[in-house]
């Protein structure tokens, strides 16, 4: 007497790999409908897809240049430059805002009353406020209520602040990258100070009450013991909010501040390639997304405990 094999259709790995292709052949499909509506309509308006518009000349100036550029240059430059400031506010704004929401999450934590009380009356009011009317309060609130540049105000000799930004002795901010990254540090800095908060009460008391027993003072006790245990907790979310923070940072527009969301306006004004531009948008913040994301995956292996 023989073994009959299984028949195949009624394995579910089969199915779940077949599902699998079938759900790539349908997108496949779509993407080529898509496309070829789109080749039809953009020849119905007499423009054809491509990206040669990009060697032409931009015509416009742009306000904060990090590198060489000037109204002669082409798009292809004034995309670049967009770009970079998008990378400066996005670098900077993980930096401090990391700093500002540990600080606030471990201040919520505090058995001081006011540290703790102001830390929750900072993360409630930034936390439940819009970021545009955020970056609109910084901006005409506080950045143009400044004295203008002739009658700057200084302190100490070492920062300066007026109307045409803040002052250090190696390095000048304009008021609209100020006001940008300000505001994108303390909303974003309220998010994480939550995440820190909750990450810190997840490490069971035991470690606590371990690491007092050691004789450890509180400070020793949470950057010792508490906080690297939290971390496992803590990168995942995190690594959302700095998504958040580099995607929130096109909101830039609403005061000026030239972005590669700003440039890419510009050149799609004075263009009319819609979706050129759209996709040259799409793929600026994906890539900024996925090296984020690698980075904090990263990250995140070398916190976690491992499996044995």
């Amino acid at each position: 007497m023989t073994n009959s094999k299984p028949l195949i259709w009624r394995d579910h790995r089969f199915w779940k790999i077949t599902a699998q292709f079938f759900a790539v052949f349908l997108a496949a499909i779509l993407v080529i409908i898509l496309w070829s509506n789109l080749n039809r309509n953009l020849q119905q308006l007499g423009i054809q897809f491509g990206f040669d518009f990009l060697k032409q000349q931009a015509s416009f100036d742009i306000g904060e240049t990090p590198i060489a550029y000037k109204a002669t240059d082409t798009y292809t430059r004034a995309l670049w430059v967009g770009l970079i400031n998008s990378l400066r506010v996005a670098i900077a704004g993980i930096f401090f805002t990391t700093i500002v929401g540990v600080t606030a999450g471990i201040a919520r934590l505090s058995d001081n009353w006011l540290v703790r009380n102001l830390s929750l009356i900072y993360v409630e009011i930034f936390r439940n406020t819009p970021l545009l009317l955020q970056l609109l309060f910084w901006y005409f609130a506080v950045f143009l209520s400044f004295p203008k540049v002739e009658n700057k105000v200084s302190l100490w000799g070492f920062v300066s602040f007026s109307q045409g930004g803040i002052d250090l002795p190696w390095i000048h901010f304009s008021p609209e990258f100020s006001a940008l990254l300000l505001g994108l540090i303390f909303y974003t800095g309220a998010f994480i100070a939550e995440i820190v908060r909750g990450g810190i009460k997840s490490v069971p008391k035991g470690q606590w009450e371990a690491a007092r027993s050691l004789g450890l003072k509180p400070g020793l006790v949470m950057r010792l013991v508490v906080f690297p245990q939290a971390l496992r907790v803590i990168i995942p979310p995190l690594t959302s909010q700095y998504l958040n923070l580099t995607k929130n940072s096109s909101l830039a527009i609403a005061i000026g501040y030239p972005d590669i969301y700003f440039v890419a306006s510009t050149t799609f004004n004075q263009t009319g390639r819609a979706v050129e531009v759209m996709l040259i948008l799409m793929l600026a913040y994906l890539t900024l997304s996925l090296t984020i994301s690698i980075m904090m995956n990263l990250l995140n292996l070398t916190v976690q405990i491992p499996e044995r």
